[in-house]
């Protein structure tokens, strides 16, 4: 395991024992197992029936042809939409969407995964592969038009492949994957981006060690153009851009979020504001867990002296991680996708090492123990993705039956919904959505009036809260415990 995990050029390294021509065979049909088995977990667990989210509905309208573009705020980068385009310009079928999302998941896995190769035994990096896959947040989300999974496989990618070109300059696939593999995070979520390459980007200015800047550079300046350009577009800039999104966000500052995540652990996708009770001991225990067996990771690297490899996971994991555990003030448990990635790697290595032979005469209970953890561990993410995937999915088909009910009521495209709730009910019922307050305004009360007499226009509330300004004299209408306010229609004077 130390000669694998040697980071030193290739030309002066010798070979690790499973690193030949057969040894990289039967480590390359393990990682596409592990892949193919993560794709299929997906499809099962999550199912192709879910329907979008809240935020799907947002980078989906952005490609797709049959509903309205839905406002797009300053926080959000286009990645998303431009990677499912190639199903959502065509099709609405979200059943395609989720099968094409797994698959390319599956996928992306398994290549983040091969990166690690040279620097850690197949064995390792497997199972590393096999924590981070089978986490209930991993697999709710991989399937997702949502940007953290894809965050998190370029972050794996990125940091071995800056280990490697580090290494050895010659090490050309390297430089280019870690090009890519920040290109990729950046084209997704370009602060992201910059939080979990901060380590390597420091590591690499210092004199004698820039070999692998040039390609961080290059991976953030690509990833991040099409951000930077629609700043200046439609913000005002980058800097005016980051400061609307810290104001979505409710202000970028010193916010202890931490408990807030562990809140989040249960099932809960947004947890803001973010009250209640804690989730039981059994569901959280894998997080309190988790900082001690990084810990403990490291130290066994570094007496093995080869520290390098689980330093730079362990780095990248924690800058990753600090901006949504102590600088904003709400949590949604994708949120830490990239560091549970870069730290699954490291504590494979410290699970395989307690139960090796170096584990001598305690071997057998040290294997023991750990199975046992991780069957208990299983057994929890379990009942956590199954729970949430069946609120998920209840949500989803209440939203639906709001649409339907618009459709019904004669409010049918080209039309408008209005409301801060408005934008995914919207996108199900192929309408444009509007709202005059909230993180989502985009309108006035003024353009609301004017559209009424030109199209079927509704308002989405809460039960419970106040007829919008712009409604009044329009019908009320209850369904899925929202409000629904219908205006005349624009035809008849009536609401059709």
């Amino acid at each position: 395991m130390t000669d694998s995990a040697d980071v030193r050029p290739a030309a002066t390294r010798r070979t690790a024992p499973g690193t030949g021509h057969a040894g990289r065979g039967r480590g390359d049909l393990l990682l596409g197992t592990l892949a193919a088995l993560f794709t299929l977990a997906q499809l099962l667990l999550v199912g192709p029936d879910m329907g979008l989210g809240w935020d799907e509905t947002v980078y989906v309208s952005q490609v797709g042809g049959d509903a309205p573009a839905a406002f797009f705020s300053a926080p959000r980068a286009r990645g998303i939409s431009l990677l499912v385009a190639p199903v959502a310009s065509w099709s609405s079928s979200t059943a395609l969407l989720r099968i094409y999302l797994a698959v390319l998941s599956g996928l992306a896995l398994y290549m983040a995964l091969r990166t690690w190769r040279p620097l850690f035994p197949p064995r390792v990096v497997a199972l590393g592969g096999a924590l981070f896959a089978t986490l209930w947040v991993t697999l709710f989300y991989a399937p997702q038009a949502m940007p953290n999974f894809w965050v998190a496989v370029g972050a794996l990618a990125a940091v071995a492949c800056w280990l490697r070109v580090r290494a050895d300059r010659r090490d050309r696939a390297a430089w280019w994957g870690l090009a890519a593999a920040v290109c990729l995070m950046a084209w997704m979520r370009p602060t992201d981006a910059v939080w979990a390459a901060l380590p390597l980007i420091a590591a690499a200015l210092p004199r004698g060690r820039r070999r692998p800047l040039a390609p961080l550079a290059l991976g953030l300046v690509c990833g991040s153009a099409e951000w930077i350009a629609e700043a200046y577009v439609r913000y005002g800039g980058p800097a005016r851009r980051l400061a609307d999104g810290s104001s979505i966000q409710g202000g970028l500052g010193w916010h202890l979020a931490v408990v807030d995540q562990l809140r989040s652990l249960g099932g809960r996708a947004l947890c803001r504001p973010c009250s209640g009770s804690l989730p039981a001991v059994a569901v959280t225990l894998w997080w309190y867990a988790l900082p001690l067996l990084a810990s403990l990771a490291l130290a066994v690297a570094v007496r093995a002296r080869r520290p390098a490899p689980t330093l730079a996971a362990l780095a990248c994991a924690a800058t990753a991680a600090f901006p949504y555990l102590f600088l904003i003030g709400y949590a949604a448990p994708r949120f830490l996708l990239p560091a549970y990635a870069l730290l699954a790697v490291p504590v494979a290595d410290l699970l395989l090492t307690v139960t090796g032979p170096a584990a001598g005469r305690r071997r057998t209970w040290s294997a023991a123990l750990v199975a046992l953890a991780l069957t208990g561990h299983l057994a929890v993410q379990y009942a956590v993705l199954r729970n949430t995937v069946r609120h998920t999915t209840a949500s989803h088909r209440d939203w639906s039956a709001v649409a339907a009910e618009l459709h019904r009521l004669g409010v049918r495209p080209p039309c408008l919904l209005a409301g801060p709730e408005a934008i995914p009910v919207a996108f199900y019922a192929r309408c444009s959505s509007a709202a005059t307050r909230g993180h989502n305004a985009n309108t006035t009360r003024a353009a609301i009036e004017d559209a009424v007499h030109r199209m079927p226009v509704a308002a989405l509330t809460s039960p419970d809260a106040p007829r919008p300004e712009y409604a009044g004299g329009w019908s009320v209408h209850r369904v899925a415990d929202k409000r629904l306010y219908v205006a005349p229609s624009p035809a008849r004077g009536g609401t059709g």
